[in-house]
Protein backbone atom coordinates (compact mmCIF):
# COMPACT_ATOMS: atom_id res chain seq x y z
CA UNK A 1 0.00 0.00 0.00
CA UNK A 2 1.70 3.23 -1.16
CA UNK A 3 1.71 6.51 0.76
CA UNK A 4 -1.10 8.04 -1.29
CA UNK A 5 -3.38 5.08 -0.58
CA UNK A 6 -2.48 5.18 3.13
CA UNK A 7 -3.43 8.86 3.35
CA UNK A 8 -6.65 8.11 1.43
CA UNK A 9 -7.52 5.33 3.89
CA UNK A 10 -6.88 7.61 6.88
CA UNK A 11 -9.12 10.27 5.36
CA UNK A 12 -11.93 7.79 4.71
CA UNK A 13 -11.83 6.36 8.24
CA UNK A 14 -11.75 9.81 9.77
CA UNK A 15 -14.71 11.12 7.79
CA UNK A 16 -16.68 7.89 8.32
CA UNK A 17 -16.08 7.96 12.08
CA UNK A 18 -17.17 11.60 12.32
CA UNK A 19 -20.28 10.84 10.25
CA UNK A 20 -21.31 7.85 12.37
CA UNK A 21 -20.80 9.72 15.63
CA UNK A 22 -22.77 12.67 14.28
CA UNK A 23 -25.64 10.42 13.21
CA UNK A 24 -25.72 8.55 16.53
CA UNK A 25 -25.89 11.83 18.47
CA UNK A 26 -28.35 13.51 16.17
CA UNK A 27 -31.36 11.59 17.35
CA UNK A 28 -31.14 9.01 14.57
CA UNK A 29 -32.34 5.61 15.70
CA UNK A 30 -31.76 2.11 14.41
CA UNK A 31 -34.39 -0.54 13.59
CA UNK A 32 -34.82 -3.52 15.95
CA UNK A 33 -31.59 -5.49 16.36
CA UNK A 34 -32.92 -8.56 14.58
CA UNK A 35 -33.99 -6.50 11.54
CA UNK A 36 -30.64 -4.72 11.49
CA UNK A 37 -28.78 -8.04 11.87
CA UNK A 38 -30.80 -9.63 9.08
CA UNK A 39 -30.06 -6.76 6.69
CA UNK A 40 -26.36 -6.90 7.58
CA UNK A 41 -26.31 -10.67 6.98
CA UNK A 42 -28.03 -10.35 3.59
CA UNK A 43 -25.73 -7.50 2.52
CA UNK A 44 -22.65 -9.42 3.71
CA UNK A 45 -23.68 -12.56 1.82
CA UNK A 46 -24.32 -10.50 -1.31
CA UNK A 47 -20.88 -8.90 -0.96
CA UNK A 48 -19.20 -12.31 -0.72
CA UNK A 49 -20.91 -13.49 -3.92
CA UNK A 50 -19.70 -10.50 -5.91
CA UNK A 51 -19.20 -11.06 -9.63
CA UNK A 52 -15.91 -9.96 -11.20
CA UNK A 53 -16.29 -7.45 -14.02
CA UNK A 54 -12.53 -7.18 -14.56
CA UNK A 55 -9.45 -8.28 -12.61
CA UNK A 56 -9.75 -5.22 -10.33
CA UNK A 57 -13.51 -4.49 -10.41
CA UNK A 58 -16.42 -6.45 -8.89
CA UNK A 59 -20.15 -5.88 -8.60
CA UNK A 60 -22.86 -7.38 -6.37
CA UNK A 61 -26.52 -7.07 -5.35
CA UNK A 62 -25.53 -5.67 -1.93
CA UNK A 63 -26.91 -2.52 -3.60
CA UNK A 64 -30.44 -3.80 -2.82
CA UNK A 65 -30.27 -4.18 1.00
CA UNK A 66 -28.18 -0.99 1.25
CA UNK A 67 -30.60 1.24 -0.67
CA UNK A 68 -33.60 -0.44 0.96
CA UNK A 69 -32.19 0.36 4.41
CA UNK A 70 -31.43 3.96 3.36
CA UNK A 71 -35.03 4.52 2.21
CA UNK A 72 -36.81 2.54 4.93
CA UNK A 73 -34.68 3.40 7.98
CA UNK A 74 -32.57 6.44 7.13
CA UNK A 75 -28.87 7.35 6.88
CA UNK A 76 -27.69 5.99 10.24
CA UNK A 77 -29.07 2.48 9.63
CA UNK A 78 -27.82 2.48 6.03
CA UNK A 79 -24.32 3.49 7.15
CA UNK A 80 -24.25 0.75 9.81
CA UNK A 81 -25.54 -1.96 7.44
CA UNK A 82 -23.11 -1.00 4.66
CA UNK A 83 -20.11 -0.72 6.98
CA UNK A 84 -20.90 -3.94 8.88
CA UNK A 85 -21.44 -5.94 5.68
CA UNK A 86 -18.10 -4.76 4.28
CA UNK A 87 -16.28 -5.17 7.62
CA UNK A 88 -17.18 -8.87 7.79
CA UNK A 89 -15.64 -9.52 4.35
CA UNK A 90 -12.10 -10.59 5.27
CA UNK A 91 -11.16 -12.20 1.95
CA UNK A 92 -7.77 -11.28 0.49
CA UNK A 93 -6.49 -8.87 -0.61
CA UNK A 94 -6.94 -7.44 2.86
CA UNK A 95 -6.04 -3.91 1.75
CA UNK A 96 -9.49 -3.49 0.26
CA UNK A 97 -11.05 -4.03 3.71
CA UNK A 98 -9.42 -0.81 4.94
CA UNK A 99 -10.76 1.11 1.94
CA UNK A 100 -14.22 -0.29 1.40
CA UNK A 101 -15.42 -0.46 5.02
CA UNK A 102 -15.40 3.33 5.61
CA UNK A 103 -16.28 4.02 1.97
CA UNK A 104 -19.39 1.85 2.20
CA UNK A 105 -20.40 3.54 5.47
CA UNK A 106 -20.23 6.95 3.80
CA UNK A 107 -22.06 5.67 0.72
CA UNK A 108 -24.90 4.26 2.83
CA UNK A 109 -25.19 7.46 4.84
CA UNK A 110 -25.29 9.59 1.67
CA UNK A 111 -28.02 7.38 0.21
CA UNK A 112 -30.04 7.79 3.40
CA UNK A 113 -29.59 11.56 3.45
CA UNK A 114 -30.80 11.98 -0.14
CA UNK A 115 -33.82 9.77 0.56
CA UNK A 116 -34.86 11.81 3.63
CA UNK A 117 -36.70 14.65 1.77
CA UNK A 118 -39.09 12.05 0.37
CA UNK A 119 -39.46 10.06 3.60
CA UNK A 120 -42.88 10.06 5.25
CA UNK A 121 -43.71 6.75 6.92
CA UNK A 122 -47.21 7.95 7.70
CA UNK A 123 -47.93 8.21 3.97
CA UNK A 124 -46.95 4.96 2.23
CA UNK A 125 -47.55 6.34 -1.27
CA UNK A 126 -45.69 4.32 -3.88
CA UNK A 127 -44.78 7.44 -5.92
CA UNK A 128 -43.04 9.01 -2.90
CA UNK A 129 -41.24 5.78 -2.15
CA UNK A 130 -40.13 5.46 -5.80
CA UNK A 131 -38.63 8.97 -5.73
CA UNK A 132 -36.86 8.23 -2.45
CA UNK A 133 -35.49 4.97 -3.88
CA UNK A 134 -34.27 6.77 -7.02
CA UNK A 135 -32.51 9.46 -5.00
CA UNK A 136 -30.88 6.90 -2.69
CA UNK A 137 -29.84 4.71 -5.63
CA UNK A 138 -28.24 7.61 -7.50
CA UNK A 139 -26.36 8.67 -4.37
CA UNK A 140 -25.20 5.11 -3.75
CA UNK A 141 -24.02 4.47 -7.29
CA UNK A 142 -22.38 7.87 -7.84
CA UNK A 143 -20.55 7.99 -4.50
CA UNK A 144 -19.52 4.32 -4.64
CA UNK A 145 -18.17 4.85 -8.16
CA UNK A 146 -16.30 7.98 -7.05
CA UNK A 147 -14.65 6.11 -4.17
CA UNK A 148 -13.67 3.27 -6.52
CA UNK A 149 -12.25 5.61 -9.15
CA UNK A 150 -10.12 7.49 -6.60
CA UNK A 151 -8.87 4.24 -5.02
CA UNK A 152 -8.00 2.61 -8.34
CA UNK A 153 -6.27 5.79 -9.54
CA UNK A 154 -4.18 6.08 -6.37
CA UNK A 155 -3.20 2.41 -6.60
CA UNK A 156 -2.41 2.80 -10.29
CA UNK A 157 -4.34 -0.39 -11.10
CA UNK A 158 -6.93 1.16 -13.43
CA UNK A 159 -7.75 4.51 -15.03
CA UNK A 160 -11.04 6.36 -14.40
CA UNK A 161 -11.97 5.93 -18.06
CA UNK A 162 -11.38 2.16 -17.85
CA UNK A 163 -13.59 1.98 -14.74
CA UNK A 164 -16.38 3.97 -16.37
CA UNK A 165 -16.10 1.88 -19.53
CA UNK A 166 -16.39 -1.40 -17.64
CA UNK A 167 -18.89 -0.45 -14.93
CA UNK A 168 -20.86 2.30 -16.68
CA UNK A 169 -23.12 -0.09 -18.62
CA UNK A 170 -23.83 -2.05 -15.43
CA UNK A 171 -24.78 1.14 -13.59
CA UNK A 172 -27.01 2.20 -16.46
CA UNK A 173 -28.86 -1.11 -16.17
CA UNK A 174 -28.95 -1.04 -12.35
CA UNK A 175 -31.08 2.09 -12.01
CA UNK A 176 -34.09 1.03 -14.12
CA UNK A 177 -33.80 -2.57 -12.92
CA UNK A 178 -33.19 -2.17 -9.18
CA UNK A 179 -34.91 1.12 -8.26
CA UNK A 180 -38.48 -0.17 -8.87
CA UNK A 181 -37.57 -3.36 -6.99
CA UNK A 182 -36.28 -1.39 -3.99
CA UNK A 183 -39.40 0.78 -4.07
CA UNK A 184 -41.60 -2.33 -4.02
CA UNK A 185 -39.62 -3.73 -1.07
CA UNK A 186 -40.00 -0.50 0.92
CA UNK A 187 -43.69 -0.30 0.03
CA UNK A 188 -44.19 -3.91 1.10
CA UNK A 189 -42.39 -3.22 4.38
CA UNK A 190 -44.40 -0.09 5.18
CA UNK A 191 -47.77 -1.55 4.17
CA UNK A 192 -47.28 -5.15 5.33
CA UNK A 193 -44.18 -6.26 7.24
CA UNK A 194 -40.42 -6.76 7.12
CA UNK A 195 -40.95 -10.38 6.07
CA UNK A 196 -42.03 -9.18 2.63
CA UNK A 197 -38.48 -7.87 2.21
CA UNK A 198 -36.95 -11.26 2.95
CA UNK A 199 -39.32 -12.84 0.41
CA UNK A 200 -37.75 -10.73 -2.35
CA UNK A 201 -34.17 -10.24 -1.18
CA UNK A 202 -33.36 -13.90 -0.63
CA UNK A 203 -34.26 -14.95 -4.21
CA UNK A 204 -32.17 -12.02 -5.51
CA UNK A 205 -29.28 -13.28 -3.40
CA UNK A 206 -29.78 -16.82 -4.75
CA UNK A 207 -29.74 -15.47 -8.33
CA UNK A 208 -26.43 -13.72 -7.71
CA UNK A 209 -25.06 -16.95 -6.23
CA UNK A 210 -25.95 -18.76 -9.46
CA UNK A 211 -24.21 -16.05 -11.50
CA UNK A 212 -21.19 -16.29 -9.19
CA UNK A 213 -21.02 -20.09 -9.61
CA UNK A 214 -21.39 -19.75 -13.37
CA UNK A 215 -18.49 -17.30 -13.46
CA UNK A 216 -16.34 -19.61 -11.33
CA UNK A 217 -17.11 -22.49 -13.70
CA UNK A 218 -16.34 -20.32 -16.73
CA UNK A 219 -13.03 -19.21 -15.19
CA UNK A 220 -12.18 -22.84 -14.36
CA UNK A 221 -12.89 -23.90 -17.94
CA UNK A 222 -10.77 -21.03 -19.26
CA UNK A 223 -7.97 -22.00 -16.88
CA UNK A 224 -8.17 -25.62 -17.98
CA UNK A 225 -8.00 -24.56 -21.62
CA UNK A 226 -4.88 -22.54 -20.87
CA UNK A 227 -3.30 -25.51 -19.09
CA UNK A 228 -4.14 -27.79 -22.01
CA UNK A 229 -2.58 -25.29 -24.40
CA UNK A 230 0.61 -25.24 -22.34
CA UNK A 231 0.64 -29.05 -22.26
CA UNK A 232 0.25 -29.19 -26.05
CA UNK A 233 3.18 -26.80 -26.45
CA UNK A 234 5.22 -28.88 -24.02
CA UNK A 235 4.38 -32.04 -25.98
CA UNK A 236 5.47 -30.44 -29.25
CA UNK A 237 8.61 -29.09 -27.61
CA UNK A 238 9.53 -32.50 -26.24
CA UNK A 239 8.79 -34.17 -29.57
CA UNK A 240 10.82 -31.53 -31.40
CA UNK A 241 13.80 -32.08 -29.14
CA UNK A 242 13.65 -35.86 -29.75
CA UNK A 243 13.38 -35.42 -33.50
CA UNK A 244 16.26 -32.92 -33.54
CA UNK A 245 18.36 -35.53 -31.76
CA UNK A 246 17.48 -38.13 -34.40
CA UNK A 247 18.07 -35.72 -37.29
CA UNK A 248 21.49 -34.85 -35.90
CA UNK A 249 22.44 -38.53 -36.13
CA UNK A 250 20.86 -39.38 -39.49
CA UNK A 251 21.48 -36.61 -42.03
CA UNK A 252 19.61 -38.50 -44.73
CA UNK A 253 16.31 -38.36 -42.86
CA UNK A 254 16.72 -34.83 -41.47
CA UNK A 255 13.32 -33.12 -41.88
CA UNK A 256 11.61 -36.42 -42.73
CA UNK A 257 9.71 -36.56 -39.43
CA UNK A 258 8.47 -32.99 -39.81
CA UNK A 259 7.20 -33.71 -43.34
CA UNK A 260 5.44 -36.89 -42.19
CA UNK A 261 3.83 -34.90 -39.36
CA UNK A 262 2.48 -32.26 -41.76
CA UNK A 263 1.28 -34.83 -44.30
CA UNK A 264 -0.41 -36.90 -41.57
CA UNK A 265 -2.20 -33.90 -40.13
CA UNK A 266 -3.44 -32.82 -43.58
CA UNK A 267 -4.68 -36.34 -44.37
CA UNK A 268 -6.57 -36.45 -41.05
CA UNK A 269 -8.12 -33.06 -41.81
CA UNK A 270 -9.15 -34.22 -45.29
CA UNK A 271 -10.76 -37.32 -43.75
CA UNK A 272 -12.82 -35.11 -41.44
CA UNK A 273 -11.21 -36.27 -38.21
CA UNK A 274 -11.54 -34.11 -35.11
CA UNK A 275 -9.05 -31.36 -34.29
CA UNK A 276 -7.91 -33.50 -31.37
CA UNK A 277 -7.06 -36.40 -33.71
CA UNK A 278 -5.40 -34.02 -36.15
CA UNK A 279 -3.16 -32.73 -33.38
CA UNK A 280 -2.46 -36.24 -32.13
CA UNK A 281 -1.47 -37.63 -35.53
CA UNK A 282 0.73 -34.58 -36.11
CA UNK A 283 2.54 -35.25 -32.84
CA UNK A 284 2.83 -38.96 -33.63
CA UNK A 285 4.21 -38.10 -37.05
CA UNK A 286 6.94 -36.04 -35.44
CA UNK A 287 8.10 -38.91 -33.22
CA UNK A 288 7.21 -41.92 -35.38
CA UNK A 289 10.88 -42.79 -36.07
CA UNK A 290 12.25 -41.96 -32.64
CA UNK A 291 13.04 -45.65 -32.04
CA UNK A 292 15.89 -45.33 -34.55
CA UNK A 293 17.87 -43.64 -31.80
CA UNK A 294 18.19 -47.07 -30.18
CA UNK A 295 19.54 -48.87 -33.26
CA UNK A 296 23.12 -50.22 -33.33
CA UNK A 297 25.87 -47.68 -34.15
CA UNK A 298 26.60 -47.36 -37.87
CA UNK A 299 23.24 -48.71 -39.03
CA UNK A 300 21.64 -45.34 -39.73
CA UNK A 301 24.88 -43.98 -41.13
CA UNK A 302 25.36 -46.82 -43.63
CA UNK A 303 25.43 -45.51 -47.19
CA UNK A 304 24.62 -48.72 -49.05
CA UNK A 305 21.74 -51.19 -49.03
CA UNK A 306 21.08 -53.06 -45.76
CA UNK A 307 21.82 -56.75 -45.27
CA UNK A 308 19.05 -59.10 -44.10
CA UNK A 309 20.38 -58.96 -40.53
CA UNK A 310 20.61 -55.18 -40.63
CA UNK A 311 17.07 -54.97 -41.95
CA UNK A 312 15.87 -57.11 -39.01
CA UNK A 313 17.52 -54.62 -36.67
CA UNK A 314 15.95 -51.71 -38.55
CA UNK A 315 12.49 -53.27 -38.22
CA UNK A 316 12.82 -53.13 -34.44
CA UNK A 317 12.62 -49.32 -34.39
CA UNK A 318 8.80 -49.16 -33.92
CA UNK A 319 9.09 -51.34 -30.79
CA UNK A 320 12.04 -49.32 -29.50
CA UNK A 321 10.07 -46.14 -30.13
CA UNK A 322 7.11 -47.51 -28.21
CA UNK A 323 9.35 -48.37 -25.23
CA UNK A 324 10.84 -44.87 -25.22
CA UNK A 325 7.51 -43.08 -25.52
CA UNK A 326 5.60 -45.30 -23.09
CA UNK A 327 7.87 -44.07 -20.30
CA UNK A 328 6.63 -40.52 -20.88
CA UNK A 329 3.53 -39.66 -18.86
CA UNK A 330 0.38 -39.28 -21.01
CA UNK A 331 2.17 -40.68 -24.10
CA UNK A 332 0.58 -44.15 -24.00
CA UNK A 333 -1.69 -43.46 -27.04
CA UNK A 334 1.23 -41.96 -28.94
CA UNK A 335 3.41 -44.97 -28.11
CA UNK A 336 0.74 -47.38 -29.40
CA UNK A 337 0.30 -45.47 -32.67
CA UNK A 338 4.05 -45.29 -33.24
CA UNK A 339 4.41 -49.03 -32.63
CA UNK A 340 2.05 -49.87 -35.47
CA UNK A 341 3.03 -47.37 -38.20
CA UNK A 342 4.76 -50.14 -40.22
CA UNK A 343 1.85 -52.59 -40.14
CA UNK A 344 0.18 -53.50 -43.46
CA UNK A 345 -3.53 -53.95 -44.10
CA UNK A 346 -2.81 -57.45 -45.50
CA UNK A 347 -1.15 -58.49 -42.24
CA UNK A 348 2.40 -58.75 -43.63
CA UNK A 349 3.75 -55.74 -41.75
CA UNK A 350 5.65 -55.50 -38.48
CA UNK A 351 6.01 -55.79 -35.54
CA UNK A 352 2.65 -57.49 -34.77
CA UNK A 353 1.30 -58.48 -38.23
CA UNK A 354 -1.99 -56.67 -37.60
CA UNK A 355 -4.59 -56.56 -40.39
CA UNK A 356 -6.94 -53.88 -41.70
CA UNK A 357 -9.09 -52.41 -38.90
CA UNK A 358 -6.86 -54.00 -36.26
CA UNK A 359 -4.31 -51.29 -37.10
CA UNK A 360 -5.09 -47.94 -35.41
CA UNK A 361 -6.41 -45.45 -37.97
CA UNK A 362 -3.76 -42.86 -37.10
CA UNK A 363 -1.05 -45.52 -37.62
CA UNK A 364 -2.50 -46.22 -41.08
CA UNK A 365 -2.36 -42.50 -41.87
CA UNK A 366 1.27 -42.21 -40.76
CA UNK A 367 2.17 -45.31 -42.82
CA UNK A 368 1.01 -43.59 -46.02
CA UNK A 369 2.66 -40.25 -45.20
CA UNK A 370 5.88 -42.03 -44.17
CA UNK A 371 6.09 -44.14 -47.33
CA UNK A 372 5.34 -41.19 -49.63
CA UNK A 373 7.95 -38.92 -48.09
CA UNK A 374 10.52 -41.72 -48.12
CA UNK A 375 9.92 -42.28 -51.84
CA UNK A 376 10.11 -38.57 -52.71
CA UNK A 377 13.31 -37.99 -50.69
CA UNK A 378 16.91 -38.67 -51.68
CA UNK A 379 18.51 -41.71 -50.08
CA UNK A 380 22.18 -42.80 -50.20
CA UNK A 381 21.23 -45.77 -52.37
CA UNK A 382 18.75 -44.01 -54.75
CA UNK A 383 17.49 -40.62 -55.92
CA UNK A 384 14.11 -39.18 -54.98
CA UNK A 385 11.15 -40.32 -57.06
CA UNK A 386 8.93 -37.74 -58.79
CA UNK A 387 5.67 -37.11 -56.95
CA UNK A 388 3.57 -38.68 -59.71
CA UNK A 389 5.55 -41.93 -59.47
CA UNK A 390 5.28 -42.08 -55.70
CA UNK A 391 1.53 -41.44 -55.89
CA UNK A 392 1.18 -44.24 -58.43
CA UNK A 393 3.08 -46.59 -56.11
CA UNK A 394 0.70 -45.70 -53.25
CA UNK A 395 -2.32 -46.39 -55.47
CA UNK A 396 -0.89 -49.75 -56.53
CA UNK A 397 -0.43 -50.76 -52.88
CA UNK A 398 -3.96 -50.09 -51.62
CA UNK A 399 -5.69 -53.02 -49.93
CA UNK A 400 -2.32 -54.77 -49.61
CA UNK A 401 0.00 -52.33 -47.84
CA UNK A 402 -2.12 -49.21 -47.39
CA UNK A 403 -5.67 -48.28 -46.42
CA UNK A 404 -7.66 -47.25 -49.51
CA UNK A 405 -9.51 -44.41 -47.73
CA UNK A 406 -6.27 -42.93 -46.42
CA UNK A 407 -4.56 -43.07 -49.82
CA UNK A 408 -7.60 -41.47 -51.49
CA UNK A 409 -7.60 -38.64 -48.92
CA UNK A 410 -3.86 -38.05 -49.42
CA UNK A 411 -4.24 -38.04 -53.21
CA UNK A 412 -6.91 -35.33 -52.85
CA UNK A 413 -4.53 -33.30 -50.69
CA UNK A 414 -1.61 -33.70 -53.11
CA UNK A 415 -3.74 -32.92 -56.16
CA UNK A 416 -4.34 -29.38 -54.97
CA UNK A 417 -0.90 -28.81 -53.45
CA UNK A 418 2.18 -26.99 -54.69
CA UNK A 419 5.23 -28.83 -56.00
CA UNK A 420 7.19 -27.73 -52.91
CA UNK A 421 4.60 -29.46 -50.75
CA UNK A 422 4.56 -32.61 -52.87
CA UNK A 423 8.35 -32.89 -52.74
CA UNK A 424 8.56 -32.18 -49.01
CA UNK A 425 10.61 -29.05 -49.65
CA UNK A 426 8.15 -26.45 -48.37
CA UNK A 427 9.84 -24.14 -45.85
CA UNK A 428 7.56 -24.91 -42.92
CA UNK A 429 8.46 -28.63 -43.15
CA UNK A 430 11.96 -27.93 -41.89
CA UNK A 431 10.85 -25.11 -39.59
CA UNK A 432 8.44 -27.47 -37.82
CA UNK A 433 11.15 -29.20 -35.81
CA UNK A 434 13.39 -26.16 -35.49
CA UNK A 435 10.66 -24.08 -33.87
CA UNK A 436 9.63 -26.87 -31.50
CA UNK A 437 13.26 -27.41 -30.53
CA UNK A 438 13.76 -23.70 -29.84
CA UNK A 439 10.70 -23.68 -27.59
CA UNK A 440 12.01 -26.75 -25.78
CA UNK A 441 15.36 -25.06 -25.18
CA UNK A 442 13.65 -21.90 -23.86
CA UNK A 443 11.51 -23.97 -21.49
CA UNK A 444 14.54 -25.96 -20.28
CA UNK A 445 16.61 -22.85 -19.58
CA UNK A 446 13.80 -20.74 -18.06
Amino acid sequence: MNLQVRLWVILLWTVAAVELVSLSQGGRTLPPWWVLGGLVAIAALAERQSVAVTRNIETSVSFLPTVFTAVAFGPFAAAVVSAAASATDLRPPHGRWFVYTPARALTGAAAGWLALPFASHSDPAFGRILLASLAAAIANLVLDSAFNIVTLALRGSASPLAFVGNVGPLLAISLPLYVPLVALLVYGYEVYSIWVVATFLLPALALQRLIHLYQEQRDAVAGLAAVNHRLERANLSFAGALVATLDARDRYTAGHSAAVAVYSRDIARRMGLSEEDQGLVHLCGLVHDIGKIGLPPGLLEKTGALTLEERRHMEQHPEIGERILSKVEDYSDIARIVRHHHERVDGLGYPDSLKAEEIPLLSRIIAVADAYNAMTSDRPYRDAMPSRVARLRLAQAVESQFDTTVVAAFEAVLAGASEAYRSGQREDFSLEVKQATQVALRVATA
